[in-house]
């Protein structure tokens, strides 16, 4: 299971290249957007803190940790959303150029790509659950020397941390903030 920095530094990292790249007038896809992606790219393991809870009533992590928030369906949830707030209009959320739909759809994508990388770097996820029991993990860290298994993740974390601030110094010039 990839780290929380890993998980909402890959969606800022996407999100940041898609507005860079793709979004010719950047009012229409204010950094809001991103920080909404990356934070919410953490609700699928908002089923660790529900597990502190359940553990009182004899439930393991592993009885509650990557099935009912870790499926298709929540990400799809977020599109529904996305799709029935299109013509939502909101005084308060136009002042700041975002649109509810928008938001919709970050959160979707954060929650998608938390998926994507607990199904490849490591473990597995019920991408049907509840409605079916398959699990699919690819498990891409037991190719690595055995050696390196351990620390891994922490390395990922470091590594994105670091290609993100020497982005943001690059292209934002962060350090003329301080």
């Amino acid at each position: 299971m990839p780290y929380a920095v890993t998980h909402v530094l890959i969606v800022v990292i996407f999100l940041e290249l898609f507005r860079e790249y793709f979004i010719k007038n950047k009012q229409n896809f204010p950094f809001h957007y991103i920080f909404a992606g990356g934070i919410f790219s953490l609700l699928p393991d908002f089923d660790v803190a529900i597990y502190y809870f359940l553990s009182f009533l004899g439930f393991t992590l592993e009885q509650i940790h990557r099935t009912f928030s870790h499926n298709i369906f929540v990400p799809l949830f977020f599109l529904l959303l996305a799709f029935v707030s299109y013509k939502f209009k909101s005084k308060k959320l136009s002042e700041h150029h975002l649109k509810l739909r928008n938001i919709f759809l970050v959160i979707a994508f954060g929650i998608f790509i938390h998926l994507l990388l607990d199904v490849t770097i490591w473990g597995s996820i019920m991408p049907f659950y509840p409605l079916s029991s398959f699990s699919v993990g690819l498990d891409l860290v037991e190719f690595l020397p055995i050696a390196w298994q351990k620390s891994f993740l922490q390395s990922l974390d470091a590594a994105l941390l670091v290609l993100w601030l020497v982005w943001l110094e690059v292209r934002h010039k962060i350090s003329s903030f301080l």
